[in-house]
């Protein structure tokens, strides 16, 4: 047994016009099948999408705090001219500098309409083939015990592990890395960015939530009442949903 990653969930105030953004961010479509706003590859909404982790925007009456998400996207370029390109055109779309504490690095952080941040990446190899996110990170403490269990958690592929950084991607060698660095900082408020999962056709979800509970996942209450999804929190206490497949 083992889930997959299938969305990046955003929560805004504004859920249509914050999934507008991200939507021409990736050179993707937006979809409103619902009250969300799910952004994924052009011609036609497919869920879950079989290579790409897609972006799902949220609407929610709570504006973003002062606090740094400690999940964001960084996203791939191919090379300096794109990145520059990439990052006028972000701007263009809304998007502001964010300062959080990067110093001079090659990359560019920027925040969404909403204030959440992301990076802009130089050109990288190692991104050439992700689309456009190359990673979803994700700030913690403890990058190998997350490494332990996100990749118990899931069917990914553990890439590298150190004291300061983890890095797993699908078996298949498709979209976005998922990498863990290490922080001084713990976290503190629920965060606006989090990762859906989803089991595979054939597998029980309530099996596979007992499962992430025995491996130190913790149920979490957001308020989401009885829905078809099952809210969890790592052992750092990043959220974390278990879909079911409709």
């Amino acid at each position: 047994m083992a889930l997959r990653p299938v969305q990046v969930n955003i929560k805004a105030l504004d859920g249509s016009a914050v999934g507008r953004f991200w939507a021409q961010a990736l050179g993707w479509s937006a979809y409103s099948p619902g009250v969300t706003t799910y952004v994924g590859p052009a011609g036609g909404l497919v869920w879950p999408h079989p290579d790409f982790v897609c972006v799902d925007v949220v609407p929610v009456p709570e504006p973003k705090t002062a606090t740094k998400n400690r999940v964001h996207l960084d996203l791939a370029t191919t090379s300096a001219a794109h990145q520059a390109e990439l990052v006028a055109r972000l701007r263009a779309l809304g998007a502001t500098p964010a300062d959080v504490g990067q110093g001079e690095v090659p990359w560019t952080v920027l925040a969404d309409p909403e204030g959440n941040e992301f990076c802009v990446l130089e050109p990288r190899q190692v991104y050439r083939d992700t689309g456009p996110i190359a990673a979803v990170v994700v700030d913690c403490v403890d990058p190998r015990a997350m490494a332990r269990f996100w990749g118990e958690a899931m069917d990914w592929t553990l890439h590298e592990v150190a004291d300061d950084h983890a890095v797993l991607r699908s078996a298949k060698g498709v979209g976005p890395y998922l990498e863990f660095l290490r922080t001084p900082d713990v976290k503190t408020v629920p965060d606006r960015v989090h990762l859906d999962l989803l089991p595979y056709p054939g597998d029980d979800k309530a099996a596979e939530v007992a499962r992430l509970r025995a491996l130190g996942a913790s149920d979490l209450d957001l308020g989401q009442g009885d829905v078809p999804w099952t809210c969890l929190a790592d052992p750092e206490g990043h959220e974390f949903c278990v879909c079911a497949l409709s």
